[in-house]
């Protein structure tokens, strides 16, 4: 029986077998933009050119599932700006309420403002809840969203009307050819972005005390979003913890400001849904996956395999595949972007029987593909695991 992207990727997360390994990468943005016959900045701005960029990048690739990465956006986004000019390369955007955002054709938007970090002082943990990197403004503290004032109080109202409509939109354009899952940003990544990284760093040694206090008022707002994710439709709710692998933290480090925090959320998630949830992390972490799984995720994403990352994957599938699922280790750089279409197939094929057997892997890039990679790279991708079904495979 031929599955759709949905039911072969939710196979995978309960460790079944489907009709063959599914295959589900992460695009940057930059991607989208380059791919796209849809103008680079409305792909950040746009709700609507957002998700159509989402599924239809997912037919073209014939992709099993779809990550929704970016927040929904205010309907009258257009009426907020002031001015807005065309350059080689972006589009320059000025606002009303004050600020200015470049548009890269094939990156992420960057607006710049008045807002600089706070020092660890001067953050008050009462005030803290959920930050929001990729509003169309800035993240800021006291944290608001999009040129609004700040949130009155912190639960469900906190988050503004439109704040889920790329996940509902997508569900909706989907129309349950393809996995669907959310995305929230760690508690760690967050408490990142507001001090600044290297400040962050410092912090966690000058005053582990008051970074736990913040790290747990974050955790709540974490968990109430990804609640609210998985009850809108999410399949799945993938939490993004890119900066907790071995290039910044100790495993100490990560026990102590990352483990319990995740744990946290993940549990309140597990109370309240059926979703699946897995976390996205960079990097070197053969010495932490033993945490992930200890935290209660369903799937571990990335695993970087050398040189990007230590991840020996048949390892991984030996020790912990009766417990999690598996996504990626394909190496996004010397294999999809600087490959050839057979080191693309073979490294995909590699992949596939080691870590396809059994069920519970997702074949995907071990982190997101880059703008540049040529089109005939990702593509062959499905192709191979069509070509390599699970009854050739040895269990």
């Amino acid at each position: 029986m031929i599955m759709t992207g949905k039911e072969r990727v939710a196979r995978a997360m309960r460790r079944e077998q489907a009709d063959r390994v599914p295959v589900f990468c992460q695009l940057s943005i930059g991607h989208y933009m380059m791919r796209s016959a849809l103008e680079p900045h409305r792909i950040w701005f746009s709700t609507n050119d957002f998700t159509d960029a989402l599924v239809q990048t997912a037919r073209v690739y014939h992709f099993d599932g779809i990550l929704v990465n970016l927040p929904g956006r205010p309907a009258n986004w257009e009426n907020l700006i002031s001015s807005m000019e065309k350059r080689k390369g972006e589009t320059v955007i000025t606002w009303k309420g004050g600020g200015q955002t470049v548009c890269p054709d094939a990156d992420n938007a960057h607006y710049s403002g008045p807002f600089k970090n706070p020092g660890l002082i001067e953050v008050d943990p009462s005030l803290l809840y959920y930050l929001e990197p990729h509003c169309i403004t800035e993240l800021t503290y006291p944290f608001s969203f999009d040129f609004m004032p700040p949130p009155a109080e912190f639960g469900m109202n906190f988050f503004p009307d439109y704040y889920l409509d790329s996940l509902k939109q997508t569900l909706q354009k989907a129309a349950g050819e393809f996995h669907v899952s959310s995305e929230v940003f760690s508690p760690f990544t967050q408490f990142m972005e507001l001090l600044g990284y290297a400040d962050g760093l410092i912090a966690l040694l000058d005053d582990p005390d008051k970074c736990e206090q913040i790290l747990g008022a974050l955790a709540v707002g974490t968990a109430d979003l990804a609640v609210m994710q998985a009850e809108a439709g999410a399949d799945a709710v993938l939490i993004s913890s890119a900066f907790a692998g071995a290039g910044f933290i100790s495993a100490d480090q990560y026990r102590r400001f990352v483990f319990p925090y995740e744990k946290y959320v993940i549990e309140r998630i597990h109370q309240k849904t059926c979703a699946p949830i897995y976390v996205h992390t960079c990097g070197s972490i053969e010495d932490r996956i033993s945490l992930m799984v200890e935290a209660g995720y369903d799937g571990v994403d990335t695993m970087d395999p050398p040189p990007l990352g230590n991840v020996d994957i048949a390892q991984v599938k030996r020790k912990y595949g009766d417990r999690i699922f598996l996504k990626g280790n394909l190496d996004p750089v010397n294999v999809l972007l600087n490959g050839t279409l057979e080191t693309v197939r073979e490294g995909a094929t590699d992949l596939i029987r080691i870590a396809g057997a059994g069920g519970g892997y997702i074949l995907s890039t071990a982190c997101s593909v880059s703008p540049a990679t040529p089109a005939q790279n990702i593509a062959i991708l499905s192709k191979t695991s069509i070509a390599n079904p699970y009854d050739g495979m040895l269990p």
